[in-house]
């Protein structure tokens, strides 16, 4: 099968990609077996095109170090997911967007778990032929839908997700790509359809992070593969509040957070200018 075409479904091939390569170091965070099945043909040329930007030869870094974040970021929400999995009430996970990920079939699940994954058709079917032959670890249903497009919840709901019973979500690697008024409505649509209980854990950058030059290099490497980043917020914990979660924003680089990766200084909340990136995890009021 020929690798995915547009721009968002790329990045997808870029976290296989990280993960590949995080999985053969010998201080990796987690084990990602699939990860070098799932980065396709362009999968490395859009890796060595983001550690060129990151680590160049002739200077310092100055961006933050992609590799060390995803690695940080994987595992934390690896954590995450399995903690929410193995709540009684919690019988529902949902990775939407999917994307390249490999949870389904590297972790171990609780029996009883239903595990959903939404994306493209695109991505799904490139993840399908890849991944064939290769039995997920957890009852598993495939939903090919944009989060963008009207009624994907039918889709979902279609495929065996119960909107009253508590559910576990990942928004991982999506809210910063999109704009800001559907930010909102992919937050108001998930609050709609998570019961009271629910968990909810995304990624999202602040808004120095779209605009400080010392980002410039890797703003500039997704905005020429046609996926820049549109969206950040100084504050993330009012943004999921607005739709119906109490959630916690950690950053990379503190406690929980760091497992011995993160490189640089972990700028204070008070320091309005400084980039950051927030894990936001917490549960539907």
């Amino acid at each position: 099968m020929t690798d995915l075409t547009t721009a968002v479904e790329r990045t997808a091939l870029l976290t296989a990609a990280l993960r590949a390569a995080e999985t053969q170091r010998p201080d990796r965070l987690y084990e990602d077996p699939y990860a070098a099945q799932l980065v396709g043909g362009i999968g490395p040329e859009l890796l060595a095109e983001v550690r060129a930007a990151t680590f160049p030869p002739d200077r310092p870094r100055t961006l933050p170090s992609t590799p060390d974040y995803n690695a940080i970021r994987t595992r934390f929400f690896d954590d995450l997911l399995l903690a929410a999995a193995a709540k009684p009430r919690i019988g529902q996970v949902v990775l939407a967007p999917a994307g390249m990920d490999s949870r389904a079939y590297r972790l171990s699940w609780p029996s009883g778990i239903r595990y959903f994954e939404v994306d493209r058709p695109a991505v799904l079917a490139f993840k399908s032929a890849r991944l064939e032959g290769i039995r997920p670890t957890v009852t598993h249903r495939t939903v090919p839908v944009d989060l963008t497009d009207d009624h994907w919840e039918d889709r979902l709901a279609a495929a065996g997700y119960d909107a009253a019973a508590p559910s576990a979500w990942l928004l991982e690697g999506l809210l910063y790509y999109v704009p800001e008024a559907d930010a909102h409505s992919i937050l108001d649509r998930v609050a709609a359809i998570a019961a009271p209980g629910s968990v909810i854990a995304a990624d999202l950058v602040n808004s120095a992070a779209l605009t400080r030059p010392d980002m410039r290099g890797l703003l500039e490497v997704f905005a020429g593969w046609g996926c820049p980043w549109l969206f950040g917020t100084d504050e993330p914990e009012a943004l999921f509040a607005r739709h119906g979660f109490a959630v916690t924003a950690t950053q990379p680089g503190e406690p929980g957070a760091d497992f011995g990766r993160w490189p640089d200084p972990v700028p204070d909340r008070s320091v309005r200018a400084a980039r950051r990136v927030f894990f936001v995890h917490g549960h539907r009021i």
